[in-house]
């Protein structure tokens, strides 16, 4: 619902995640954003990607892949440009670390 709200598609967020303008940490454990720039003429956005990697279960030994999985999290748009390594607040990582 989210996607189409910010005119998303599945091909964008995955664009997004193979070829990211700029990576960080992303706000929950063991995540990652990705953003790539949404220029257009009359305003600048960005569009950020928060996904984490999982590893998956095989039973197969002989086989040689790559056992991780990308879960996306979540997708959206931001109007502007985002200050880069923007530290996150100590109140927000302790109000985060109480839900989990």
């Amino acid at each position: 619902m989210k996607m189409r709200y910010y005119g998303l598609s599945e091909n964008r967020i995955k664009r997004i995640i193979r070829f990211p303008k700029r990576i960080e940490e992303g706000i929950a454990p063991n995540t990652v954003a990705a953003m790539q720039p949404a220029d257009s003429k009359k305003k600048y956005q960005e569009i950020w990607t928060m996904y984490q990697l999982v590893k998956r279960a095989t039973n197969n030994k002989k086989l040689k892949t790559n056992n991780t999985q990308i879960k996306i999290i979540t997708a959206w748009r931001y109007p502007g440009k985002s200050p880069a390594r923007n530290p996150i607040p100590i109140e927000i990582i302790r109000e985060i670390q109480q839900l989990l």
